[in-house]
């Protein structure tokens, strides 16, 4: 038996992205957007409201990252997204978030977060979808494996659950994927 619940913006996982963006005076500036991801091959997409100074930021410097929020970060990375630079213009730094820029696009990495896709700016849709072109993804060596590769485990990303309005931890792997399903015969 299932239940129906309606119309509901509920899917599982959502990331916690936090977006970085510098204003005209190139102050940083961070966002939490539970609502993006990869739009297509090297492109992300990020659904912003107009009144956001990340929305302004991002269509003056046409630049922004994407880094994911940690199970260490979740304190300043939930902060970003309650707190608004327009009223706070300084809330980077009250979060206690530090930023590098980047090599490739006029916006900061957040140091932070140990893992930043750095984008250039597309497009923003008349419905508030912004497109941006991944230009280079970065980590820090601490969440790389002994292979140089990003470890999912070591980079502790958190969830968002749109349903409770909770945060959880990413969890443990399960199987593998373009694999698993060979099983099946």
């Amino acid at each position: 038996m299932r239940k129906n619940f309606g119309s509901k913006t509920w899917l599982y996982p959502m990331p916690v992205l936090i977006v970085g963006t510098y204003d005209e005076n190139g102050t940083p500036n961070a966002m939490n957007a539970a609502w993006g991801g990869i739009y297509d091959t090297g492109l992300v997409m990020l659904c912003l409201a107009d009144e956001h100074k990340t929305t302004e930021n991002i269509k003056k410097s046409k630049a922004f990252t994407v880094s994911f929020a940690t199970v260490k970060t979740v304190v300043p990375c939930d902060n970003v997204g309650i707190v608004s630079a327009n009223d706070v213009p300084d809330k980077f730094a009250k979060a206690g978030f530090h930023a590098t820029k980047s090599e490739f696009v006029n916006a900061p990495i957040i140091d932070e977060l140990p893992m930043s896709v750095e984008c250039e700016l597309l497009k923003f849709n008349e419905d508030g979808i912004c497109i941006g072109r991944i230009v280079n993804v970065s980590a820090d060596e601490s969440i790389l494996d002994e292979k140089g590769a990003i470890d999912a485990e070591k980079l502790d990303p958190i969830i968002y659950d749109s349903v409770s309005h909770a945060y959880w931890s990413f969890g443990q792997r399960v199987g593998r994927a373009f694999s698993d399903g060979k099983k099946i015969k």
